[in-house]
């Protein structure tokens, strides 16, 4: 047996077995790692990290194995102490030795990684995201969010590059081609939440208003959008603190938006990584801007960070709570019917959900994210008008207080509510915790109380109503001072008879309101001539969805007018993705006979949108445009199968559905076939693997 082969006695296997049985929150009861220093160096060239990591940890009860995860850690040199046998097996650091309880004891030892997660080289950038339980796989740590321990990370990069990690930079220590970048906590976290980010950056410092440094970086070539992009941080910042009531919990905050990141944002301790599609210009701003991820992911400082579930059935005590906070700061910055709007929104999928029988209980382990986030907010949200507001307030101050720094349950957050409050809150509990239904109607008696809601709902109880008894009602949404009412009366304008509703249209035009505008847009695709004109100013609105969704509507319904429409678009860009830009090349290359010199310059920039020099976000559209034209070649037939084992889950999937289409073009399967003697292992076995499949 292979068993005894690392020197692992007996009662050490009996350890083993039941950790193994129990499960790895087991070892909490038996030693305490208290922090970990680590010195990395990533590898761009291997993708892969050699490393050097040191452990201090006290054990709290006589043992003769501890362990640390270490998913495909390979070790190099141990420097072992107090007769401490360490080895790698089975995905973990084994550390043996005969264990004395209520000592300290400190190890370290060299090792490299070529991480599968967790560690990602994209283009120019290296970053983390141990969401879960990944970030063994390129630091030996805890997976357990039980154990929380003080990580301090030195990161070596080349010179020019930007390092931006958990906690305060000490020092950027420069030798020979490589600088250190030496970053200390001063409180533990867990392991899911270290992370590092190498890249070409610049930032933007100033201090909240209490004097928390924060940091905001931006890749260097996107400088200028540097204000749009973080807009209202220093309110969303300032405000969380004073509604939350605890002090910022950290040492300093900063943000960082990176390249094909497999989420909107995580909230790394001191550290939120996020989608560099919410990098956006004063334009982008309106239809996508970052407020609402920018708020989410900084209230998770206090709730996830701060504060951490014990295990996955309380997850809401994360998502739910971030999501709250972050509806109200948006309230804060958008106002109060902007905050109504957002709840409603939610309401009408959770109760969908529900009504589908698929509704589910806040504390089930294996809820989705629409339960966790949106449920989650609705029950803060009823919760604070059923004990008030103070109390309410009170509550969650002292639930951080007494629970900072250490992992909790739904019991113990109830808990602190009920000891404010005064009484128990069974009926809550039953309602918004237990019950897998949606309670739709406390829901709708809680929306009633905002006036604009009212208003709402009356109008859209008007939808089968015929246009001609209820015009004075449309008329009087399109002058109210709101945005939602507006659109509703413009969406109910659909497929009318158009001299009936004309009239409407118009007014909605000329309010110059961009998001009534956009409506009109997104409903009216078919253009009358009668509107033509003011249809055309839709092209000029500070919006790129709106430019966009004109450009394509105009084209469709005046075919002799084609060229006029893709000449006053030609230098449009839009959002990262460059929406504007490949949907006008798009419209171009199927437009006859225009500018036709151009035409080769057109297909090979539509063409270059596909390689992996580019972020995700550009390359999904330009996939999909390259196979509505049908212009598969040698390089976008590479970028495609490289496309279809991308490491973002959406990408692939979306890559490997046109790539199935391609597959069923004889000429297209043969070509990719003779390219694979270009391809490396690990691309050659997915082509096989794929044409065997298809």
């Amino acid at each position: 047996m292979k068993l005894f082969d690392f020197n692992i006695n007996y009662l050490c296997l009996i350890q083993l077995l039941l950790i193994g049985f129990y499960g790895t929150a087991q070892q909490t009861e038996i030693v305490d790692f208290i922090r970990t220093e680590a010195i990395i160096e990533p590898i761009a060239s291997e993708k892969k990290v050699i490393a050097n990591a040191s452990y201090t940890f006290k054990v709290l009860k006589k043992c003769d194995s501890i362990f640390l995860d270490g998913v495909g850690i390979i070790l190099l040199k141990v420097n072992s102490k107090n007769n401490i046998s360490i080895t790698s097996a089975n995905k973990k650091i084994w550390l043996v030795s005969n264990f004395k309880p209520d000592k300290t004891y400190t190890i370290s030892f060299n090792y490299e990684a070529s991480p599968k997660k967790a560690l990602y080289f994209t283009g120019n950038q290296i970053w983390t995201q141990g969401q879960g339980k990944y970030t063994s796989h390129w630091l030996p740590s805890l997976d357990d969010m039980n154990d929380k321990m003080e990580f301090d990370l030195t990161i070596k990069v080349p010179i020019d590059k930007t390092v931006i990690a958990n906690g305060k930079l000490l020092n950027t220590i420069e030798k020979g081609k490589l600088n250190s970048w030496e970053f200390d906590m001063e409180n533990p976290m867990s392991s899911y939440l270290v992370a590092f980010v190498v890249g070409n950056f610049k930032k933007k410092a100033f201090k909240s208003t209490s004097g928390v440094p924060i940091e905001l970086y931006i890749n260097s070539q996107d400088i200028e959008k540097i204000e749009p992009t973080y807009r209202n941080t220093d309110i969303i910042f300032n405000f969380l603190e004073k509604e939350i009531g605890r002090p910022y919990p950290w040492q300093n905050y900063k943000q960082v938006p990176v390249r094909d990141f497999l989420y909107a944002g995580m909230e790394n301790t001191t550290a939120t990584f996020f989608s560099e599609a919410f990098v956006v210009d004063s334009i982008g701003f309106e239809d996508r801007n970052y407020i609402n991820v920018n708020a989410h992911e900084l209230a998770h400082q206090w709730f996830g960070n701060l504060v951490t579930e014990t295990e996955g059935k309380h997850h809401w005590l994360h998502e739910g709570f971030a999501t709250y906070y972050a509806h109200l700061a948006e309230r804060k910055i958008f106002g109060e019917d902007y905050y109504y709007w957002k709840l409603y929104q939610s309401a009408e999928q959770l109760n969908s959900l529900s009504n589908e029988g698929k509704g589910e209980s806040l504390v089930n382990s294996k809820a989705s994210s629409l339960t966790f986030y949106e449920k989650g907010a609705w029950a803060l949200h009823i919760l604070s008008e059923i004990v008030g507001e103070n109390n309410f307030k009170k509550a969650i101050k002292n639930y951080l207080e007494r629970y900072q720094f250490k992992n909790v349950t739904t019991d113990d957050f109830i808990y602190e509510v009920e000891l404010v409050y005064g009484k128990e809150l069974t009926e809550f509990r039953r309602d918004w915790l237990q019950q897998s239904a949606f309670k739709s109607e406390q829901a709708f008696n809680s929306l009633m109380k905002s006036p604009f809601m009212k208003e709402y709902f009356e109008i859209s109880a008007l939808l089968e109503t015929p246009l001609t008894l209820k015009v004075k009602e449309l008329e009087k949404a399109l002058s109210f001072p709101n945005d939602f009412l507006g659109q509703e009366a413009v969406h109910q304008l659909e497929g009318e008879p158009l001299i009936l509703s004309a009239p409407l249209y118009k007014k909605a035009f000329n309010s110059n309101n961009l998001f009534l505008r956009q409506a009109i847009a997104l409903t009216l695709t078919k253009v009358p001539q009668e509107l033509k004109s003011e249809y055309e100013t839709l092209l000029n609105d500070k919006s790129y969805v709106t430019q966009e969704l004109a450009m394509g509507n105009l084209w469709v319904s005046f075919p002799d007018e084609k060229m006029k429409y893709l000449d006053l678009m030609k230098n449009a860009q839009g959002f990262q993705d460059k929406n504007i830009r490949q949907f006008w090349l798009f419209l171009a290359l199927l437009t006859e006979n225009y500018e036709p010199s151009k035409r080769p310059e057109f297909i090979n920039e539509l063409k270059q949108y596909t390689s992996p020099v580019y972020g995700h976000n550009i390359r999904e559209i330009a996939l999909e445009y390259i196979g509505y034209l049908n212009f598969w070649d040698q390089t976008t037939l590479l970028n495609l199968l490289e496309a279809s084992q991308h490491h973002y889950w959406r990408f692939q999937k979306s890559s490997r559905a046109i790539l199935k289409g391609v597959l069923e073009n004889e000429e297209y399967r043969n070509q990719l076939i003779m390219l694979g003697k270009e391809m490396d292992s690990s691309s050659l076995n997915f082509l096989n693997r794929i044409l065997n499949e298809y």
